[in-house]
């Protein structure tokens, strides 16, 4: 232990502490607000749905509370518990060069950490879920998502982390720009190629058909000067019953795509009120700004590995011996650390998130019936059991969109 073990483990413990109190306070915060439909969903939504929103909010944070102490427990196994340690010791033993003994120990623990994950996917999966009607996977689809899922991080991440390695190991001391390069290159590669290569690996993607949806939507694309590779429908009902919309692509490798189960829960100009709002956020610019505020961060994130990287109690501060001291080990305890670190910039974050869905509603408001997004949102309010009365401050630090009270009464001033 040193100085630097001290700072991060009270950075842990602080970070986590303000987690769980959150936590509290949002459940607490719900739970008195159980047995009475706010005053704007009053006439909206039943009393018996926003019940079981409340208690689906309360089961959803009972397992992340147990998900938060395991992933303290790993994390401090994986540094201090010498797992890092002991994992790259053997894989110099068993592969004589350092570089592909550096990407078998980085993956190695990646892996055990996804393994170590399955218990609570499948207790998320096929008892929340299941318990409160919106699962509709089966153990076969969770397995073959899984091995998937894993299948691609080694034939999509591990070529990558190669690379980043051999630049960090052989560029010089500006290796760090050159890895912030490669990564947007490939960030920006993957959203152009996913609609079409890597979405379709996962769910069936079937073109809108003719009829007055379609009509309405093309109708909306062409007032808002939008175009796409098409607009899709997606099977998203055989894992769930949560509903959603989404855009996907860069460039002119667009597409726009709806749930299956949206589209059968929604009136067609609520519909198009949504895919308004979607489309707000790319016609303010909201896709540029948040990827242009992800490559500052992670070219600051990147210099700071790049300093860090030459300093030995970095390594001996979290249960790396100097003897496996490289840049590989540096890098993997960058990526498990530095979370603990930046816990209290999520606000700040979650913040401009919340600002650019102001803005989108605005947008729908001006292209479409505010109204009628308005009565879509309560639907899917409704129906994928989000709480009506979440706890002011848990939702500053995490919630993406804004409260369901605060964003009608924004979209009711536009109406």
């Amino acid at each position: 232990m040193n100085d630097f073990t001290i700072i991060f483990l009270i950075a842990l413990l602080l970070s986590n502490a303000v987690q769980f109190w959150l936590a509290r306070r949002h459940a607490n915060f719900v739970a008195q607000h159980k047995n009475a439909v706010p005053e704007a969903f009053k006439d909206k939504v039943p009393l018996a749905a926003h019940q079981k929103a409340a208690d689906y909010t309360q089961a959803k944070l009972s397992l992340n509370n147990i998900n938060e102490v395991l992933s303290i427990v790993i994390l401090l196994g994986v540094t201090l518990g010498g797992g890092i340690n002991w994992a790259f010791a053997y894989a110099s033993t068993v592969i004589n060069s350092p570089l592909w003994a550096g990407v078998a120990a980085t993956a190695g623990i990646f892996l055990t950490m996804s393994v170590l994950d399955i218990p609570s996917s499948l207790f998320q999966t096929f008892v929340i879920e299941e318990k409160f009607g919106f699962n509709k996977s089966s153990i076969g689809q969770f397995i073959k998502d899984f091995v998937m899922q894993l299948t691609l991080g080694g034939v999509i991440g591990l070529p990558i982390l190669a690379l980043i390695l051999w630049v960090m190991d052989n560029v010089g001391s500006t290796w760090w720009i050159w890895a912030w390069g490669i990564i947007m290159a490939f960030s920006l590669l993957m959203s152009w190629l996913y609609p079409t290569l890597i979405a379709p690996l996962f769910n069936k993607f079937t073109p809108m058909p003719e009829g007055a949806l379609k009509d309405r939507i093309q109708g909306l694309l062409a007032r808002c000067g939008f175009n796409s590779q098409g607009i899709f429908i997606m099977d998203g009902s055989k894992r769930s019953g949560h509903g959603n919309a989404y855009f996907t692509g860069l460039g002119n490798n667009k597409r726009i795509v709806f749930f299956d189960n949206l589209v059968e829960s929604l009136e067609d100009e609520e519909l198009e009120a949504v895919l308004a709002h979607e489309l707000g956020h790319f016609k303010c610019k909201h896709v540029v700004k948040m990827l242009i505020s992800t490559s500052i961060m992670s070219l600051i994130s990147l210099g700071i590995l790049g300093w860090l990287i030459d300093q030995d109690w970095f390594y001996t501060g979290l249960g790396v011996s100097l003897e496996q001291k490289s840049h590989a080990t540096a890098l993997l305890l960058f990526m498990l650390v530095s979370s603990t670190f930046t816990f209290f910039m999520q606000p700040i974050s979650a913040y401009f998130q919340r600002k650019f869905e102001f803005e989108a509603d605005s947008f729908a408001a001006e292209h479409a019936q505010a109204s009628k997004l308005i009565s879509g949102l309560v639907k899917l309010y409704e129906e994928n059991a989000n709480t009506l009365t979440p706890d002011p401050l848990y939702s500053a630090f995490h919630y993406s969109h804004p409260p369901a009270a605060i964003r009608i009464a924004h979209l009711n001033s536009k109406s």
